[in-house]
């Protein structure tokens, strides 16, 4: 009995040892093609690997400069999987900020046509002689999208103010207004109401609308340009190592059909996109902020109902002026004094005259065609798929990128690559005694079922997690800025968003290229060319693991541990059961 724990204690203290089916190199000679491999071919048959860095030091077909090289290779094809995965992303942001801000800003041009076209033909002279101020109204609103900074209520009550002055002179032609007397009407404007209850509707529409449209447009934009700052990852280190024993080690060792193990490919993936899943929490916070706004444009906020009648309401509002106008007249005179008659040379026509009261808005056969040949309601369904399949993309993207055919076994089976050879992702020491045991014990093994069901159990996501990664040794203390500076980003884009979707409007100055080098490129694109954030960031700050020294792999001649002993004790219990019973 003691021989054969002593035996199981000197297998228990060796290296695991690897499946020994037949390998030879020939095939990584076709893999490294010279324009992939420049340095010395393979071996034909495996040589000692003691010369090895990363890969396992047993027989291989590498030498010390393949073994660069795949290293290089492996961490170029991680990275040009992480960019084509994340640029399948950025495409969609890209596409519907575009089609976005096309519609955004021909719905503008087309509001400000009809009202042209509707109002030359109803006012005539009168209308052109007064045009600069709807040519203003419109004016103003494309630069509130194109470049906030400015207060939209504030400017529609200058528009109804400057209207007003307008047309009280038009319906009292016979006067001389000064200007301090067109400043004495504007005192009057909130009790004689004289376009009715036309411009408080209006305001309300037209702020709601425009401050969600442009936040819904801004979102998409800063969300495409998150992911084209995020997209391009270089390995650490630490990642290249792991990348490379996952790939290619298989391949120096002659084996080349095996795929990595499911939970292992995750472990390697999950430890070297770790500072990108730190991003999918404000991710998901901001997606849920746009879907919000989505509901609104698609309901009370709805930009394109309120631009297609904006015409429509201001000639009501005209209209109803004109219909109280003695009465209007009247109380202004007794308030502000009755104004200077004019001499008969100077007189004008009346009011009557130039305006013409049986207004005729346009037939729908007249209207200008849909603003970006579509309309807001497609626009918004279909991009509120977008937004939902968008959610979460940073913490599943190691499970896509381990997805592929050709990154992983789709099951934890016996024959996937763990990192060491073809067997079960396990712990060190259990692949040892699992050798151990079936070697010894294989009729037992059967009969118990197989109790070796354990695997290494996938890390979580993020920095944080990564403390006991068995693939990667990843330093949590070190969280990647560029990104840090991306989740500070959807911080303050989410607020914004949520603000509009309460129909508040809050300006910011984007601070995207101070102190990021050439990160981040010039941060000024479309909608926010002439826009500037500030902003006061009260968040709690991340916070990181305390600084703890890099793990250090323990080595093959380590086998003295509490683990190993409890393991090799059961084990040798378990044989004399087994033994005594015979």
């Amino acid at each position: 009995m003691f021989p054969l724990c002593a035996l199981a204690l000197a297998l228990l203290c060796q290296p695991a040892r690897p499946d020994l089916q037949p390998r030879n190199c020939s095939e990584l000679a076709k893999l490294l093609s010279p324009r992939r491999h420049d340095g010395p071919g393979p071996s034909r048959d495996l040589a000692a690997g003691d010369h090895l860095k990363v890969c396992p030091q047993l027989h291989t077909c590498c030498t010390s400069e393949m073994e660069e090289k795949l290293s290089q290779q492996s961490q170029q094809e991680f990275s040009k999987e992480v960019l084509e995965t994340s640029n399948a992303l950025h495409s969609i942001f890209a596409s519907r900020y575009k089609k976005f801000d096309e519609f955004f800003k021909e719905l503008v041009n087309n509001a400000e046509k009809s009202l042209n076209d509707m109002f030359v033909r109803t006012y005539g002279m009168v209308y052109k002689k007064n045009a600069d101020v709807f040519q203003d109204l419109f004016k103003e609103l494309k630069k509130y999208y194109m470049a906030g900074n400015l207060n939209l209520e504030d400017m529609l009550n200058d528009f109804w103010a400057r209207l007003l002055e307008r047309m009280f002179r038009l319906i009292n032609p016979q006067y001389h207004f000064t200007e301090e007397y067109l400043d004495c009407i504007s005192k009057y404007t909130e009790q004689l109401k004289p376009f009715g209850d036309v411009p408080r509707k209006l305001k309300l529409q037209v702020t709601r609308a425009f401050i969600a449209a442009r936040s819904f447009a801004q979102g998409l934009r800063v969300a495409r340009e998150v992911v084209s700052k995020v997209s391009t990852v270089n390995p650490t280190t630490e990642c290249a190592d792991a990348l490379l024993k996952m790939t290619y080690c298989p391949h120096c060792r002659g084996i080349f059909a095996v795929k990595p193990c499911n939970n292992y490919c995750l472990n390697v993936m999950k430890g070297c996109l770790a500072n990108l899943a730190d991003l999918d929490i404000e991710w998901n916070n901001f997606i849920d902020a746009m879907l919000m706004v989505a509901e609104r444009l698609d309901g009370p906020f709805n930009i394109e109902s309120v631009m297609e009648s904006i015409d429509v309401k201001i000639s009501d509002a005209i209209m109803t002026m004109q219909e109280n106008s003695m009465q209007i007249s009247q109380k202004v005179f007794q308030g502000c004094g009755k104004p200077k008659s004019l001499s008969g040379s100077r007189l004008t026509r009346s009011v009557s005259d130039g305006f013409n009261p049986r207004f005729r808005p346009y037939s729908p056969e007249e209207r200008p065609p849909t603003a970006a040949g579509t309309s807001l309601d497609r626009l918004v369904t279909d991009v509120k798929v977008k937004l939902k399949n968008a959610k979460k993309f940073w913490s599943t993207l190691p499970y896509k990128m381990c997805s592929s055919s050709s990154s992983a076994a789709g099951l934890e089976e016996d024959g996937c690559w763990n990192g060491s050879n073809s067997s079960r992702y396990l712990p060190q020491q259990q692949q040892k005694i699992q050798h151990l045991t079936l070697y010894l014990l294989p009729r037992l093994s059967r009969d118990l079922d197989n109790p070796f069901r354990y695997n290494f159990a996938v890390t979580g996501n993020g920095l944080a997690n990564q403390l006991n990664n068995p693939a990667v040794q990843v330093d949590i203390t070190k969280p990647d800025m560029v990104i840090r500076r991306q989740i500070m980003v959807l911080q303050i884009m989410t607020n914004k968003i949520k603000n509009a979707y309460h129909g508040n409007d809050v300006t910011f100055h984007d601070a995207s290229d101070e102190g990021s080098g050439g990160e981040s490129g010039s941060g000024c694109i479309g909608l926010d060319c002439h826009l500037e954030f500030t902003f006061t960031i009260t968040d709690s700050p991340l916070l990181l693991a305390p600084l703890e020294p890099k793990k250090i792999k323990p080595s093959n001649s380590a086998c003295c541990s509490n683990l190993s002993q409890l393991i090799l004790i059961v084990s040798c219990f378990i044989i004399a059961l087994h033994l005594s019973f015979r």
